[in-house]
């Protein structure tokens, strides 16, 4: 969610006169995350969040906005895409593909507590248990296709020692058969700021606004979307568990969601497979930027930690 492409209040003026949302007030960018350009808009009818895709395609996109339609219409708290007064849920702004989506009342909690994770937890299992009727088909576009495809590119960038830990976890993985895993759509994304929390929740009972950011989304394990979560919600600095708030994150999913013998015996190889991801993905980040404003780079250090932390322990999954 960073600011790539440059949009103009008489741009963005010009291109709301296919919506029936009300004028234009304010536009603001949004500078966080690396991947998408993403504003605050406001009109005279409401806020609403405006994407311009850096990336995607208009072939891929209709996976992730119908995605987020059918989440929403089965009661799961996340942006509800916006059609245009021809229907679209996606045009094109600036060059890009762009839409519009509701904007989610809260503000991210960087520091959860155990209270936060179990209502994560139970968030992440329904909309699992949602998205089993969801038609669409998109696997994993950072499943382990992509992270093959990557590792050559960072490789050049990495102390022999680094290259080892790489190779060595990307032929463990490879030698993992996880046919036999339910699943379905997965967020695959869902760290602590994609989640939004209402301030006036109680600390006991705290509130969620919403879950966001469903553009690296696909089809894939629901574990492996549990150990993407519990290793961003549930870690110290250092890369090890917080056992509290993993128990408390598993414990909520599994009452909504009950794990399975097979998923049992896969979550450690789970958990060394979402740190993998990560640590790639910030590793091209890092080593090889996209010129853009307002844009910056996740140290890639973190999940070199967690994923040398899971491979040598890793917390029961209850």
């Amino acid at each position: 969610m960073s600011v790539f492409t440059m949009v103009t209040e008489a741009e963005l003026s010009r291109w709301l006169e296919d919506y029936a949302i009300g004028s234009l007030v304010a536009l603001k960018g949004i500078a966080a995350g690396i991947e998408n350009t993403n504003y605050f808009v406001t009109t005279t009818r409401g806020r609403f969040v405006l994407t311009l895709f850096e990336k995607l395609t208009e072939a891929e996109l209709p996976f992730y906005l119908n995605l987020m339609a059918h989440l929403a219409k089965h009661g799961i708290p996340c942006p509800a895409p916006i059609a245009s007064k021809s229907d679209a849920l996606l045009s094109r702004l600036n060059g890009k593909p762009a839409t519009l989506v509701s904007c989610l009342p809260g503000a991210t909690v960087l520091a959860p507590a155990a209270q936060h994770c179990a209502v994560i937890g139970s968030v992440l299992a329904d909309m699992h248990l949602a998205g089993r009727t969801y038609e669409g088909r998109l696997e994993n576009p950072r499943g382990r296709a992509w992270w093959h495809e990557t590792a050559p590119k960072v490789t050049p960038f990495l102390s022999p020692a680094l290259q080892a830990l790489l190779d060595s976890e990307l032929a463990y993985q490879a030698s993992l058969d996880t046919a036999g895993l339910p699943r379905g759509p997965i967020h695959a994304d869902l760290f602590r700021d994609n989640a939004l929390w209402d301030s006036e929740g109680a600390p006991a009972a705290p509130r969620l606004g919403g879950v966001i950011d469903f553009y690296f989304a696909g089809i894939d394990c629901w574990l492996f979307d549990v150990a993407v979560t519990v290793n961003d919600w549930c870690v110290h600095a250092d890369g090890e568990i917080v056992a509290a708030r993993a128990e408390a994150l598993l414990g909520a999913y599994a009452g909504r969601r009950a794990f399975s013998a097979a998923e049992r015996q896969a979550w450690p190889a789970m958990m060394r497979a979402a740190a993998l991801r990560f640590w790639l993905s910030r590793l091209h980040d890092f080593y090889l930027p996209r010129p853009g404003e307002l844009t910056h780079a996740h140290d890639p250090e973190h999940f070199r930690r967690v994923l040398e932390c899971r491979r040598r322990a890793c917390i029961a999954l209850g």
